[in-house]
């Protein structure tokens, strides 16, 4: 009998394959329809924010560019109620209180700071790619291991990022989590490259600039160990096994480098703050994130406890605002035990852009502020870790975690939007169960990365 033709679906000819291979086979392509993506969604947001009462841009850029006339006006961006990060960010976003609000000049000066975190997302696309093309077994995760692939194949999983709708209006929006992002894969390739006082002036800048990319620290300072940074002789060389021996080896130069350049960064650039905006520098910036207690489009576990912290009315029924323990104050444990401890040592040294992703997974999911921007946070590793998974091995675990991540989302927002939009009761059942699924599901996700790395 003779054999089957194969099908033109799976043939490597077929027109879709064919159209697939040609976008990829080039960067152009790739990184325009990125750019032409965040220009409709930039369009239509100013069409939005003209004609509907439900506004496209995020509150958050209008807290972002109140503070920037501020500080263009002489005065501190703190004065600005909900102003709560470095100086920094008013000062880049300077232009936006340039012009008349009312003229189409206006308006594109407004829009700048839009266009600044949409052009960051083509960039961390772009050093996305430079990772996973140049990156080898003698400078990225491993003996045995590596994370070459041509280029094509890595524009292809840079996409996951470049041409994500979810990324795409998130930025567009005005978030500046793509600013976040482009930083921390700038991060990530310094090291690959061992670039050292590169990747510890990032370091120290991206602490200075979001706090949370410290959680990376543990994790390079172990992944740095002689035989990547190319001091294996030195490494054989050191046969006395004593504490000090211990801790002598350990303090490479490459880890002293790394945590003098990143600590004169962080210091400098807050010394230079506190000398110009004073106490209130340190309180909106750093201290505020300690007892915040952010309850709204919050998709943390201790989401209804924080609105019980936030209102002296009682919010559930049969309880008031102390009958409650305040676990939320507790909350920071878990998530630095899991985040800056444990999964650095366990998995660093096998595969550090995948601990990456875990430690910001579990930062995020365990954080008691948790939304949606947040995600980005660890969307800018998947196509680092996604080509060896067995998400993508395994095409029914991936489907799955997918599904069940956008669903558990998905629930969580249907009820959140008939609490916060309709001003209806939903705290128990609706909110608390969507809330406990969304955050199970998300353990069990983080579970699959480390299990991931652990059979490595």
């Amino acid at each position: 009998m003779a054999p089957k033709a194969p099908s033109t679906a799976s043939s490597p000819s077929s027109p879709s394959h064919s159209l697939l291979t040609a976008f990829f086979s080039r960067p152009s392509p790739v990184y325009i329809s990125a750019a032409v993506l965040r220009l409709v969604l930039l369009l239509y947001g100013l069409w939005q924010d003209a004609n509907s009462p439900l506004k496209y841009t995020d509150i958050d850029y209008l807290v972002f560019t109140d503070a920037a006339r501020l500080s263009a006006a002489g005065a501190s961006p703190y004065g600005r109620e909900t102003y709560r990060y470095t100086p920094l960010l008013a000062w880049i976003l300077a232009p936006t209180a340039l012009g008349d609000p009312a003229t189409p000049l206006g308006v594109a000066l407004f829009a700048s700071g839009k266009v600044l975190f949409a052009a960051a997302d083509l960039v961390a696309g772009w050093l996305l790619v430079r990772i996973l093309t140049t990156s080898s077994s003698a400078e990225g995760l491993g003996p045995g291991t590596t994370r070459l692939m041509p280029p094509e194949r890595a524009r292809r999983f840079a996409a996951i990022w470049l041409l994500n709708p979810m990324v795409a209006t998130i930025s567009t929006r005005g978030s500046s989590e793509g600013l976040l992002g482009a930083l921390v894969a700038a991060l990530l390739w310094a090291v690959l490259r061992r670039r050292v006082a590169l990747a510890g002036f990032l370091l120290g800048f991206g602490v200075h600039f979001k706090i949370y990319p410290f959680i990376y620290a543990p994790a390079i300072v172990w992944w740095m160990d002689d035989e990547r940074m190319g001091r294996a002789g030195a490494a054989a060389a050191a046969k006395d096994g004593s504490l000090l021996a211990v801790v002598k080896k350990f303090c490479s130069p490459a880890r002293v480098q790394l945590a003098v350049v990143s600590l004169a960064t962080f210091l400098g650039l807050n010394a230079l703050m506190y000398s110009i905006y004073g106490f209130p520098f340190l309180q909106h910036t750093y201290l505020h994130h300690v007892t915040r207690i952010d309850h709204r489009h919050n998709f943390s576990p201790y989401n209804i406890q924080l609105y019980q912290a936030s209102s002296p009315a009682s919010l559930l029924p049969g309880h008031n605002g102390s009958s409650l323990p305040r676990a939320e104050s507790l909350a920071f444990l878990p998530q630095l035990l899991l985040s800056t401890l444990l999964i650095p040592f366990v998995m660093a040294k096998k595969d550090l852009p995948t601990t990456m992703l875990a430690q910001t997974f579990a930062f995020v999911t365990f954080n008691k502020v948790c939304t949606s921007q947040y995600f980005l946070w660890y969307m800018v590793f998947l196509p680092l870790y996604l080509p060896r998974s067995s998400l993508l091995r395994r095409p029914a675990l991936g489907c799955a975690a997918l599904a069940l991540w956008v669903a558990s989302q998905g629930a969580w927002l249907q009820q959140g939007f008939r609490l916060e939009f309709l001003g209806r009761s939903t705290f128990v059942p609706g909110l608390w169960l969507s809330t406990l699924a969304f955050f199970l599901v998300n353990c069990w996700i983080l579970g699959v990365i480390v299990g991931d790395v652990a059979e490595k």
